[in-house]
């Protein structure tokens, strides 16, 4: 995302593992997801033409749940990629709103940081 340099300097844990996923068999890749929640409190969903029906999206999120972490969905396919192509926009995964969690449109980074602390206010933590 542009303007979010380095998710330390921000005082968030990158869980992004997809790279090194995709090489793994469905067992292995849950449980780098189980490991990658460890001492979250707050899981961002990026949310993009096609999120809502990856595979391994609604195990993420449900685990998310399971332990008790704020949710909030971010759309970002407005924000141009490495060719400076944009997106569409895709659908927010249902467990979001039906668990009292919002979604927003990406802006800044100051925004997105009140997002995630709104989620963990939402959420108890």
């Amino acid at each position: 995302m542009p303007n979010v340099i380095g998710t330390a300097a921000a005082g968030f844990q990158d869980a992004s593992l997809w790279e090194e996923a995709k090489k793994k068999s469905d067992k292995a890749i849950k449980a780098m997801i189980d490991k990658a929640l460890k001492n979250t409190t707050v899981t961002v969903v990026c949310v993009t033409y096609g999120t809502s029906t990856r595979k391994y999206i609604n195990y993420e999120i449900d685990q998310s749940l399971a332990k008790g972490n704020g949710l909030v969905a971010v759309q970002i396919h407005h924000l141009k990629d490495e060719n400076g192509q944009t997106g569409k926009p895709g659908a927010i995964p249902p467990q979001i709103e039906a668990n009292g969690f919002k979604a927003y449109k990406y802006t800044t980074k100051d925004r997105l940081a009140a997002w995630i602390e709104e989620a963990a206010e939402i959420a108890g933590k």
